[in-house]
């Protein structure tokens, strides 16, 4: 998909930027998942190396420091995992299955990183207590309001994947306004981009809140990371016979036309998604208002930045 990539998504029209910090963590990151158990075999261990989730984290945040950088290359580490364990085992398949490992995780997240209350249930499955680890660094380095957002984030995230479990099993493939509202939910972009703020000081909080504008920019840019992440996996996804949880494969089926033609489609609400982005941006910078021009900075690296990586990502081979 990346000659397709190439040819026509339109490139995001902001600078290429990596963090310097991106060979110091790549190894940190590698080891906490090892020790937390979430590669079993040596076949995890690979497609998690292919995934390279500092590099990842080095485009879509360089100006965070090493430990802020660390954390958010972790969630991709956890995320990248999470996922392989739903789609090699078929845990992601079966709702009934699922189901009860979203509870444990759920339970985790409602801890908010504290220590387990009196009777509870030890961590000990990799998946729980990575989630759980992650929590507790987020609630050591930031204020509680961003550890909330998080928490909530990822409820919504494990909740979605319960979501395209069902459909799954029904064989079922979404209508495109469903599937574009839960995309949002369904890649862990909203979580990663709080991580994000909190490397950069909490910058989006109060942008997003005090400003319509600014909050639809922000869904914009989730909206862009999760489509183009949708184009570039999708030769991989139809090769291990994946379901229709691919914006290529639902504007496809909508419209009874082949999925060679969704792809165009796919392409085309990229662009056209790309060109509102920067309308908007635009507006919103009109007013010189060094905050949002922070908050803009932010979002336009994880847009560039998803795409460049995902050019080189090993991932999709």
């Amino acid at each position: 998909m990346r000659a397709f990539a190439l040819e026509w998504l339109t490139r995001p029209p902001f600078p290429e930027r990596v963090s310097a910090h991106v060979e110091q963590v790549a190894p940190q990151s590698v080891r906490w998942a090892a020790e937390l158990g979430l590669v079993g075999n040596a076949a995890a261990a690979r497609r998690l190396d292919r995934a390279n989730a500092a590099e990842l984290a080095g485009r879509a945040c360089p100006d965070a420091g090493p430990e802020q950088l660390r954390l958010l290359a972790d969630l991709f580490t956890w995320l990248f995992s999470f996922d392989d364990r739903c789609d090699d085992d078929g845990l992601g398949d079966d709702p009934g299955r699922l189901a009860p490992v979203v509870g444990q995780l759920l339970g985790v997240l409602d801890r908010c990183g504290g220590p387990a209350p009196p009777g509870s249930v030890t961590v000990a499955d990799p998946t729980a207590a990575g989630l759980h680890d992650l929590c507790a660094r987020v609630r050591a380095h930031g204020p509680p309001r961003l550890l909330l957002r998080f928490a909530a984030q990822m409820r919504e995230y494990l909740l979605a994947l319960l979501w395209e479990a069902a459909n799954r099993e029904r064989d079922r493939v979404p209508a495109p306004a469903e599937y574009l509202q839960m995309r949002r939910h369904t890649a862990g972009v909203r979580p990663s981009f709080t991580l994000t703020d909190l490397a950069y000081g909490g910058l989006a909080e109060a942008t997003c809140r005090g400003d319509l504008a600014a909050s639809h920019l922000d869904d914009l840019a989730v909206d862009l990371v999760c489509w183009c992440n949708d184009v570039f996996s999708y030769a991989k996804e139809r090769r291990q016979g994946r379901d229709g949880h691919n914006l290529i494969v639902v504007l496809a089926r909508a419209a009874g036309r082949e999925e060679r033609a969704g792809l165009y489609d796919a392409a085309r609400r990229f662009n056209t998604g790309l060109r509102a982005y920067l309308e908007l941006e635009s507006a919103l910078l009109a007013g010189g208002d060094p905050d949002t021009l922070r908050f803009v900075t932010a979002r336009r690296a994880w847009i560039r930045g998803s795409y460049d990586w995902s050019l080189g990502a090993g991932r999709y081979r």
